[in-house]
């Protein structure tokens, strides 16, 4: 008797159990990775702009954590609030930015391969600088603003200094 209730309650908690488990939100970790001369010609950038103090990403982002923060690191499937400026690397302006206290909400699998690999490495209320060769941002496709102008040639390496306000 005591084995077929046991065997019931099993049922039921494996039966129940499966009615709530977690729905995977559906982002996969991009296992793309920077060519050797991409990452030489971010290399060589650095050297002539005398950049240093930055750490490679095994994908071959190059970044460095301005501020480490000390709330919840985001995962593919975390909605953030961030702020970010974006550049073309050797252009001083940005060609993308928002700045606001409320920050813009952005699902990290939703964003370019280089962001997804090293924004993980940030906690809520850090920031950091991040330098992704075109293989790991937008490939050789423009970009263009709403009026369709281009504010980003194909294949441009380009600089993202991000803040993480808060993971959602």
């Amino acid at each position: 008797m005591k084995i077929k209730v046991l065997g019931i309650l099993f049922m039921l908690s494996t039966t129940l159990g499966s009615c709530f488990k977690e729905v995977e939100c559906g982002y996969r970790d991009q296992q793309y990775v920077a060519s050797t001369s991409e990452i030489a010609y971010m290399q060589s950038f650095f050297t002539s702009n005398n950049i240093t103090d930055l750490t490679q990403h095994s994908s071959g982002v190059f970044y460095k954590i301005t501020s480490v923060g000390t709330g919840a690191n985001p995962d593919l499937c975390s909605a953030m609030l961030v702020n970010y400026s974006a550049y073309r690397f050797g252009y001083g302006n940005a060609f993308d930015s928002y700045l606001d206290d409320a920050g813009i909400s952005f699902t990290l699998g939703t964003l370019i391969t280089g962001v997804q690999k090293v924004m993980p490495l940030v906690k809520a209320g850090g920031s950091i600088v991040m330098y992704i060769p075109p293989s790991l941002a937008y490939g050789n496709n423009e970009q263009r603003d709403q009026l369709g102008n281009i504010i980003l040639p194909a294949n441009s390496y380009i600089k993202f200094e991000m803040s993480l306000k808060a993971v959602q």
